[in-house]
């Protein structure tokens, strides 16, 4: 039975799914690009497998923290297709995202003034929130 609850985990599952292949290549192509020199060098001074992984691996995959982050973030805020096939905003508009409701605003409602405005908003709030993100992840990169 579909309740408002349940659309919106279908949703985030769905999206969970389509993510984790392309997030998962990112990833594995951080990690390969460790050098093997830094881990032995790490093994003969003595680091136990937490210290290297705390110390060596985790300060080289942060760009890749970064980067996933802010796909995943700018592409739920976006999503659209999905929700529209899996429920098309239902049951009672409960699973409808912003981009849907831009899209019935503009087509259903035939208001594309209004449908152009909230886009331009929501174009600039998912931007600063991006950047943002961006910012204090790069910011925690070099902290590392």
């Amino acid at each position: 039975m579909s309740t408002k609850n349940t659309g919106f985990w279908g949703l985030v599952i769905l999206t969970c799914w389509q993510m984790a292949g392309y997030i998962m290549i990112i990833y594995i192509a951080y990690l390969q690009n460790i050098p093997k020199e830094l881990i032995e060098a790490a093994e003969i001074d003595g680091a136990n497998s937490w210290q290297r992984l705390r110390h060596i691996t985790f300060p080289l995959v942060a760009p890749a923290f970064t980067i996933s982050m802010f796909l995943t973030l700018s592409t739920s805020f976006k999503i659209y297709d999905q929700n529209l096939s899996l429920t098309n905003g239902g049951p009672f508009n409960s699973t409808q995202m912003v981009a849907m409701e831009i899209v019935k605003t503009a087509f259903n409602e035939n208001n594309m003034a209004y449908a152009q405005a909230k886009g331009i908003i929501f174009f600039v709030i998912v931007a600063a929130i991006a950047i943002t993100q961006v910012y204090y992840n790069k910011k925690r990169e070099v902290e590392m």
